[in-house]
């Protein structure tokens, strides 16, 4: 089974989460002013999350483990949850290469 970019509306914009089987949110987008972009951008995570350049390390001045997906242009477009772990962080991604190139658009504007 493969996960769900499920599109939806958030103050009046659009924007999708990516969703693992087990419905837990993996991947979110930033907010888009057309369902057009928001679109485009679920593409360009299907079309380029088996590059490994396109994932973006992060540590937060916290101390937590997150990630960003990253376009072949440099463009965020899409931002992981913060994992209290490096390894944590690492299986977020391995979510994404696994689960994103199959994953169908839910729309639920």
């Amino acid at each position: 089974m493969a996960g769900t970019f499920e599109l939806k509306r958030s103050k009046g914009q659009f924007m999708w989460n990516l969703k693992a089987p087990n419905g837990k949110v993996v991947l979110t987008s930033e907010r888009y002013k057309t369902r057009r972009a928001a679109e485009a951008g679920a593409a360009s995570v299907k079309k380029n999350c088996g590059r490994d350049a396109c994932y973006d390390k992060k540590t937060t001045p916290s101390g937590r483990y997150r990630f960003n997906v990253v376009s072949p242009n440099g463009q965020v477009v899409g931002a992981s949850q913060n994992y209290a772990s490096a390894s944590g962080r690492n299986g977020g991604i391995r979510s994404v290469k696994s689960n994103a190139p199959r994953a169908k658009i839910v729309d639920l504007t």
